[in-house]
């Protein structure tokens, strides 16, 4: 999201953002993130595949764009930049992916071909829309906020295709931090546990694709899920807390908050 905030940017007082979770920047966390820069004054571009009832009504502008597409991004940023060449913020939260039931079953998390998805969609988006915006994001001094998961640092319970590629996006994250620095771009992640959106709470996503796998009811797998994760809040996050501490790390008033990696999952991880 750029804000002008990509899902996802900042534009001067408010910002242009692009929202992209794979074909879900249009809900749960991208929507999320979308809601909470509109509502601080930022002037939002939402990409995804799709836009939605939902994203429609928070007044963002809406670029179709399947970031998989290897012209999509600078597409994008030509786009989002027509008007007004200032970015301040990116969010770099596409992600997710459909795991087969032979993801599932497979110990290395699916064939070469699943990986590659994965991969492209998980580390490959943000690492070019990264590319195509850094000019403008340097010129602005901004910020890029990348949405990780706790399963790349817990990698027991995803096929190991995705916990390997969001690992690969903090290590990124981490390197790209040093690397711009000294141009006043902010680099930072936001990592979050179990959070309630269709990945888990849809039949189709992938907790409910676990289930019927397992023989087991999907609903009873989600309401068991905060405990048998180490959760000690005992209840799923909502969008809505990832999405604060995204626009909290994008903020120009955390100027040092920079190569960070702010941990949103109730407790899950126990390792410090």
């Amino acid at each position: 999201m750029p804000t002008k905030t990509q899902e996802e940017n900042h534009h001067g007082s408010g910002s242009r953002g692009q929202a992209r979770p794979g074909d879900r920047g249009q809900q749960g966390i991208g929507l999320a993130t979308v809601e909470a820069f509109v509502a601080e004054g930022a002037t939002v571009v939402a990409v995804s595949r799709k836009s939605t009832p939902e994203l429609e009504a928070t007044g963002a502008t809406f670029v179709s764009a399947d970031l998989l597409d290897a012209t999509a991004p600078q597409r994008v940023l030509d786009t989002v930049l027509a008007d007004d060449p200032r970015l301040d913020v990116l969010v770099n939260n596409a992600g997710g992916g459909d795991a087969t039931d032979a993801d599932l079953a497979d110990p290395i998390g699916g064939s070469r071909a699943a990986w590659d998805d994965v991969l492209a969609l998980n580390l490959g988006a943000a690492v070019e829309m990264t590319r195509a915006a850094l000019p403008a994001l340097s010129r602005a001094r901004g910020a890029i906020v990348n949405i990780s998961s706790s399963s790349a640092r817990d990698p027991r319970a995803v096929p190991l295709s995705y916990a390997a590629a969001k690992a690969a996006l903090n290590a990124f994250s981490r390197g790209l931090a040093d690397k711009v620095g000294e141009t006043g771009v902010r680099v930072n992640v936001v990592t979050p546990g179990a959070t309630r959106t269709a990945i888990l709470t849809s039949p189709d996503g992938y907790i409910g694709k676990l289930s019927a796998s397992m023989g087991l009811d999907h609903e009873t797998v989600l309401a068991a899920m905060p405990a048998q994760s180490g959760m000690v809040t005992g209840k799923l996050i909502e969008p809505a807390e990832i999405a604060r501490a995204v626009l909290l790390l994008a903020s120009p008033t955390m100027p040092s908050a920079a190569g960070s990696n702010w941990t949103v999952d109730g407790g899950t991880l126990k390792t410090p």
